[in-house]
């Protein structure tokens, strides 16, 4: 189970690597195009919260950390997929955490 810090003054939110992988590339391409936009998901620890939204920025420190060290394959129709959501919502949803 891999973490995304964000903020640094947040708790990471876990992530699975393959789904952080995935990610990766997404707001890895959006970030370096200076887009902003809306990241939500559901948290899988005991904290209480139902969905929870981030706003997404360039300017605010980001942080994948992998549980692997081995570099996880991605599945370019996924990335395809999760992009044309994005674009398409202006919210990335990540709801495989």
């Amino acid at each position: 189970m891999g973490r995304l810090r964000y903020d640094s003054t947040l708790e990471p939110i876990n992530i699975d690597d393959v789904t952080l992988a995935h990610m990766k590339i997404i707001v890895g391409t959006k970030l370096r195009r200076q887009e902003s936009f809306m990241m939500s998901w559901v948290p899988v620890d005991d904290s209480g919260d139902g969905r929870l939204t981030a706003w997404i920025h360039p300017s605010i420190p980001l942080v994948l950390a992998f549980d692997s060290t081995e570099p996880v394959p991605v599945d370019p129709e996924r990335i395809a997929r999760m992009m044309q959501s994005l674009n398409a919502h202006g919210e990335l949803v990540i709801d495989e955490i």
